[in-house]
């Protein structure tokens, strides 16, 4: 039987966690965004070439986890960059896919960034519960609502082997998928994935939003190798 949850609510420091993490993803034909994170971040999801969605960076070496369905357009000439904010400013490069399961609605990613400021996730053994409270870091609304809630208790890490999917009290927009779910200690739950609403006739109701965790020891062990090959491939070159 799992635990109760805590009762612990995310106060300011975590809240400035994932303010000092906040990630997107942007997928286009342009070689370049750097003149886009120049005043225009918010706008640039308004172009017609341009998709893209949230991300949550892992590592301090430019790894960020997002939603398999950001990068559904990654093909046929579009490229896909990722933004980090640092020291205060949004910087950018493109990134190349690590890994990709659309079952799991899952991405990693990684680019040429220095990011010193990247989650950790909940400890693997550890439970969560339905009603451990949680906020969410999207570029959309993750800054707008309050703290929300697990509506689907996660297991310890040793009981599954592949992703799983949860849900959380907390509506998504477009823009917000891929982005962290983090509880109250800043510490990374999952990734945003899709939002439900219920349609009676002409009224929307909120139902609930789903996010995806992974076997976070698969994707440690996926940057391993991954940091190793790159490290062969540099040797190489030079």
């Amino acid at each position: 039987m799992p635990p109760q949850p805590q009762r612990d609510l995310p106060g300011p420091g975590t809240r400035q966690k994932v303010a000092e993490r906040i990630s997107a993803v942007v997928v286009t034909r342009r070689e370049s965004i750097q003149n886009w994170t120049d005043g225009h971040f918010p706008k640039m999801y308004e172009h017609e070439d341009v998709d893209g969605g949230s991300a949550a960076p892992l590592a301090p070496d430019g790894y960020f986890l997002t939603a398999d369905h950001v990068l559904e357009r990654v093909k046929g000439g579009r490229h896909a960059f990722v933004i980090y904010h640092s020291d205060g400013r949004l910087i950018t490069a493109k990134a190349r896919v690590v890994w990709r399961s659309a079952s799991a609605d899952l991405a990693l990613l990684q680019a040429p960034l220095q990011t010193p400021y990247f989650y950790r996730w909940t400890p693997p053994q550890r439970w969560l519960p339905v009603g451990t409270r949680i906020i969410h870091g999207g570029i959309a609304t993750g800054f707008k609502p309050g703290s929300g809630k697990l509506a689907t208790a996660l297991s310890p890490e040793h009981a599954f082997t592949g992703a799983r999917k949860f849900e959380i009290d907390i509506p998504l927009q477009p823009g917000d998928s891929g982005g962290p779910v983090v509880d109250a200690h800043g510490d990374l739950v999952g990734i945003n994935s899709a939002v439900e609403f219920l349609v009676p006739m002409d009224t929307a109701f909120f139902v609930d939003s789903e996010g995806s965790r992974p076997n976070t020891r698969m994707i440690d062990d996926l940057i391993k190798r991954d940091r190793a090959q790159n490290s062969r491939v540099k040797a190489t070159a030079e």
